[in-house]
């Protein structure tokens, strides 16, 4: 009987100490519904979608409850006019954590416009590796996408730890992407269905021709961000020679989708760290973002002077 108690203790005790990797938040946004739709229908996929997440392991790494990854998606829904299908946008954040400080740094800040699903309330949500498609393809597309980002998610945090760290996660992604569900009304998975989605981010991940942005990625985040608590100056040192490669990085491959994502909320942070630099190290940096992060220019310009 004493065995049996420690075997239960021990379990509990597990579950607290170990999780899943994640420790996300899901958020809908239904306000273009209309009142067709039932909010329960909703709310019970809201918490389908956050079970998917968060209670699925994705990897066969441990993750002890403190080292969950810390991400959010936000799913804004639109009706198309056909029952139980639905037009959706999905914003995928998410951050690790700076050495020495309580700081997050951002690791993705994208939005996905291409989403089209269908759910019936109470649907239960199936994902398998082997069988990406499922047995509907605008069924499976939903759960296609959050394992797609899922995926995307961990490799861009081992990516951050490790060099060449997340490729395992990528090849996933790009499983995904190779049997993903297809159908006239399913976009984003494909070349042809523009040149900033799902199929161009993990193709640049795991391009050898881009094999210095994993570098750069992997020196940003060891070499700046988790430096930047022990020494400031060496940090920003390294950020200048990291924003001359990434432009030389560009002006070899011009209009890439992994330049773009890697700037994508990470303004602030730059700013912050080149706040202390010289007037020409500041010239020097502006005319540089104005050529790779050209969407956040003026901020660099206002904020840098």
């Amino acid at each position: 009987m004493r065995k049996i108690i420690m075997v239960v203790i021990t379990s509990i005790i597990s579950k607290f100490l170990f999780a899943q990797e994640f420790k996300a938040t899901v958020n809908l946004v239904t306000t273009q519904v209309g009142t067709n739709v039932t909010k329960n229908t909703f709310q019970t996929l809201k918490t389908s979608l956050l079970n998917f997440i968060n209670n699925r392991k994705w990897s066969s790494e441990t993750f002890a409850t403190n080292e969950r990854i810390e991400c959010s998606f936000l799913l804004t829904i639109e009706p198309t006019g056909e029952t139980n299908v639905y037009d959706a946008s999905l914003t995928i954040q998410a951050a690790r954590p700076v050495f020495s400080s309580s700081y997050l740094s951002p690791i993705i800040n994208f939005k996905d416009d291409k989403l089209k699903f269908k759910y019936q309330e109470f649907q239960q949500l199936d994902f398998n590796e082997n069988r990406v498609t499922g047995s509907d393809a605008l069924t499976s597309n939903l759960t296609a996408v959050f394992a797609y980002y899922a995926y995307m998610i961990l490799g861009f945090d081992a990516a951050s730890f490790s060099k060449n760290g997340g490729e395992i996660y990528f090849q996933k992604a790009q499983n995904i992407v190779n049997n993903a569900p297809d159908g006239s009304d399913i976009s984003g998975w494909k070349a042809f269905d523009g040149v900033r989605n799902r199929y161009w981010l993990v193709d640049n991940m795991l391009n050898s021709r881009y094999a210095i942005f994993n570098e750069i990625y992997y020196n940003y985040y060891r070499k700046v961000m988790d430096k930047m608590y022990e020494d400031e100056k060496s940090a920003r040192q390294e950020l200048i020679s990291l924003l001359e490669q990434i432009e030389t990085f560009n002006t070899d491959n011009p209009n890439t989708m992994i330049n773009q994502f890697f700037f994508q909320g990470k303004s602030n942070e730059i700013i912050k760290i080149l706040s202390k630099a010289t007037p020409p190290e500041k010239a020097k940096c502006i005319d540089i973002l104005g050529k790779v992060d050209v969407n956040n220019l003026r901020k660099y310009k206002d904020e840098l002077k």
